[in-house]
């Protein structure tokens, strides 16, 4: 494993690299991540089939033949691991403090009434303020999906408020509904489809996050803002 002060880098197999950054979730690593894997599409190397970021990492996978191809080509000595791993770093090096993130926000509607969201009740009760006030929380900021993952399409986005950040329930429900809009410590999420689960579930959208295509709404990088709907709306909506 290569480590520097702010990042590790190493092998998850003979044809996967991870960078990691390290650290606790948060807007700033992530940060990191995006620009990390806005110079690697940037730079693309013959070779590298997918680049996979998370919370605070980034994948790069590749074909070993075809780098190792590219290798014996160009008569470099330098073993497909080392090679792979040294772009990545040349790329983590760059300066990137003149990239700006796109911010373009996808508004999502969501009902918040108790039928839908069984654990907004209790949430409240646990922060001892109005299930009102957990709305007008939950809905007052702006959230990046970090990554996508459990299941597919499911977004894990952040950063929740202080004030309402719960932990998952120590027992999943064995059958959280598609749409269903829940909050896991400093992470909010919407479950794509029908799951067992064990975020407290404050919400649900009428929307589907997964197309006919097979198309995902909600992608890494994405901003999200939730718009508070009434019962009546989300039924409306869900006839659509």
């Amino acid at each position: 494993m290569s480590a520097t002060s702010s990042y590790q880098i190493y092998p998850i197999s003979d044809q996967a690299v991870t960078l990691d950054f390290g650290g606790p979730i948060s807007l700033e690593t992530n940060d990191r991540v995006y620009m990390l894997l806005d110079a690697l599409i940037k730079n693309k190397l013959e070779g590298v089939t997918d680049i996979i970021p998370a919370y605070n990492s980034v994948t790069v996978v590749y074909d070993y033949m075809t780098v190792y191809q590219r290798q014996l080509k160009n008569e470099n000595t330098i073993p497909v691991y080392a090679f792979i791993k040294n772009w990545i770093e040349n790329n983590v090096n760059q300066d990137v403090s003149g990239i700006k993130l796109s911010k373009n926000e996808i508004i999502i509607p969501v009902c918040y009434d108790k039928t839908v969201a069984p654990d907004i009740e209790s949430v409240a009760d646990q922060h001892q303020m109005s299930t009102q006030k957990v709305i007008e929380l939950h809905t007052a900021k702006t959230y990046r999906v970090f990554m996508n993952g459990f299941l597919p399409g499911f977004a894990y986005m952040g950063i929740v408020d202080p004030a309402i950040q719960t932990p998952r329930h120590q027992n999943p429900r064995p059958l959280v509904q598609a749409g269903s809009v829940g909050i896991a410590g400093v992470q909010t999420g919407i479950y794509p489809c029908n799951s067992p689960g064990g975020w407290q579930i404050i919400g649900k959208t009428p929307l589907a996050l997964i197309d006919e295509n097979e198309n995902i709404l909600l992608t890494p990088g994405s901003f999200v803002k939730f718009n508070a709907i009434s019962l009546l709306e989300f039924e409306k909506l869900k006839k659509q």
